[in-house]
Formats: C-alpha cells, structure tokens, sequence
C-alpha cells in the first residue's frame, strides 16, 4: 500500500446534534483509507444562543477537546489525530471567536457563512434571493479579511438556498470581487466534497468557481464534511480529479494552522 499523505479535513462530532457515531468510528475509516490523519472540525459554540440547535453549547467546548484527546491516543502511531473547529461567521462576532480559537491549541479552522441557520436568516435575508446570493460572497470576503480562519469551507455553499434561482453567470461579478478580496488575504478554500448530496448536486465549490480561485492563486484543501463515519474522504479522488482539471497542481491541508501542500498526483497514488 502507497504511502498515506492526506488528511481528512472537515469531519464532526454528535456534540453537533446532527452527526453520528463517535471519533473512535470516523479515524477507524480515516485508517482504512489510508489517510495521513484526521482532523476533527465541530460546529463551534456561539453566543447568545445562536443557532444552539445545530452545534455544542459554550459549556461542551471542554468536552470536545477532551473527546478528540482520547481519539488521539487511541491511534497514535498508527493515524495522526488533529483537534480544529468550524467556526461560523457573521459581523460582531470575531470577539467571541477569537477569544474561543485561543482557548487550546487548534491545528485547523474552518470558517463557514451558514446562511441555511435560522438565526442567520433571520438578521440577513429580506426575502429577495439574488441579494442574499450577493450577502453570502460578502460575508465570505469578510470571514477572510478577519483573520480568523485557515480555510473557508464549501464557499458556495448559497447555490444550494433555491437552485432555480441560482444563476452563475449573473453572480460572476460578485463572486469575483469576494475572491479577489479572499485572495489577497492568503486565507485558503475548501473544496467540499459533501455537495453532490445537496439539492445543487455538485461539489462546492463548482467548477467555474474552481477555475476562478486557481486564477488568483488561492490553495484548496478538500475536506468530505462528514456527519456520519462512513463519509470520511469520501470522493476526495473525484475532488483531486476536479482540481487538476482547474489547473491545480497540488491539494493542501494544515497541520498546527500551518498550511502543508502536496503533488496532486502523488495524494491520488496515495487513494490507490
């Protein structure tokens, strides 16, 4: 068997209320598919109660830690296990962010706008579609330009809010000036493997936005955004696959918020 090189990058926990099985499961198919490791990326706890349905609560952020710890020596030397956390953005929040991201050492952080969230929805969206649409790639270049965040995860992920009304075309202008702006902060992008279960079913991002993000130089890390341990790096071959053919020469992942990169070639001998 190739040499394992990859880390699974976006992976949650049952603290999330809406994932299953526990951390032992989801490294146990990290190893079967000869990953590198596993970095373990819970919704975080908000303030304010927001959106508590879907995510730990402030009082659980010690028990997570605590939950990935475990995992970790169960597996060492056999899977390098990694504590990093999927933080949501939205504009006031940074203070509790940062004050939560210093808490503990965290090896990765995903930034994420979640305009599905109720609590979201219900300070952003007016009820005109295309002005969300444009709100999201907004945020987007907001949570880049915070400085909060490694990785901003499945950035376009608002397809997904009414496909009929999603037009790619129409948007092409206000997706390029957030990229342009998420470019020129260094911060890199997911490419979420978990779209093709959405209602849009195609990765996220899509291929036109792919190419516009290797355009301006922005590194991908691939994360399966898996909620259950059967989808750990889950058509990660299918992602390296849309990479290349955007041009994309190498595949990152962060190790201790330090971003590492790899020979896309090399991470699919890797999958063999």
């Amino acid at each position: 068997m190739p040499a394992p090189l990859l880390y699974e990058s976006h992976c949650h926990t049952t603290l999330c209320k809406h994932a299953f099985g526990t951390p032992d499961e989801y490294a146990t198919v990290a190893l079967a598919r000869n990953f590198k490791g596993i970095t373990f990326t819970c919704h975080c706890p908000l303030p304010d109660g927001f959106s508590a349905n879907v995510r730990m609560a402030p009082g659980q952020f010690d028990e997570y830690v605590e939950m990935i710890a475990a995992t970790r020596e169960v597996f060492a030397g056999r899977l390098d296990v990694r504590l990093g956390l999927e933080s949501d953005f939205y504009p006031g929040v940074e203070p509790w962010l940062k004050q939560l991201h210093a808490q503990v050492p965290l090896s990765h952080v995903l930034g994420s706008v979640h305009y599905q969230v109720g609590d979201y929805r219900k300070r952003y969206y007016t009820g005109d579609t295309f002005t969300y649409q444009k709100l999201y790639y907004e945020h987007l270049a907001q949570s880049a330009e915070s400085g909060l965040f490694d990785t901003l995860a499945h950035p376009d992920l608002i397809k997904n809010e009414s496909p009929r009304d999603w037009d790619f075309e129409r948007m092409r202008p206000f997706i390029e000036a957030s990229l342009d702006r998420i470019a020129a902060t260094g911060v890199a992008m997911e490419l979420n493997t978990s779209g093709v279960q959405k209602s849009l079913p195609e990765m996220n991002p899509s291929p036109g936005q792919l190419a516009m993000m290797r355009k301006r130089g922005i590194p991908v890390v691939i994360g399966a955004d898996a909620h259950v341990p059967e989808r750990v790096g889950d058509g990660y071959v299918t992602a390296l696959n849309l990479l290349r053919d955007a041009g994309y020469a190498e595949v990152s992942f962060f190790i201790d918020r330090q971003r590492q990169s790899v020979l896309i070639q090399d991470a699919l001998a890797s999958l063999a």
